[in-house]
C-alpha cells in the first residue's frame, strides 16, 4: 500500500472540515472579519456576532441599526459566506 503524500495545510484543512471546532472557528473568523465586511459604524454599534447551528446571531441595542439590519439579512448571509469561501451561514437572525 503506497501512502499519499499531502502538504501539511491540506491535510489540516481536511481535520478541521470533519472536526466539531469548526463551527467555533467560523465564527471566530467571522467576528475578526466584521469590521472589513459591515464597516466602522455597524461593527462600533454590534455589540455580538454568534454563528449557532448555521444561522448567525447578530445583537445591537441600536433601534434604526436593528431595522437597517433586518433589511440586509440576504446581503450579510452572502458577504459572509463569501468571505469564509463556503456556505456555512443558511440564515441571519438581528436581536
Amino acid at each position: 500500500m503506497r501512502n499519499k503524500v499531502v502538504s501539511i495545510g491540506d491535510a489540516l484543512r481536511e481535520y478541521l472540515d470533519k472536526s466539531r471546532m469548526k463551527p467555533k472557528l467560523m465564527e471566530v473568523r467571522i467576528q475578526e472579519n466584521w469590521e472589513s465586511l459591515m464597516g466602522k459604524t455597524i461593527a462600533r454599534y454590534t455589540q455580538s456576532v454568534q454563528l449557532i447551528d448555521g444561522t448567525l446571531m447578530i445583537t445591537t441595542a441600536v433601534g434604526p441599526l436593528k431595522q437597517e439590519l433586518t433589511y440586509s439579512r440576504d446581503k450579510i448571509k452572502k458577504l459572509v459566506n463569501d468571505m469564509l469561501g463556503e456556505n456555512i451561514v443558511k440564515d441571519v437572525m438581528i436581536k
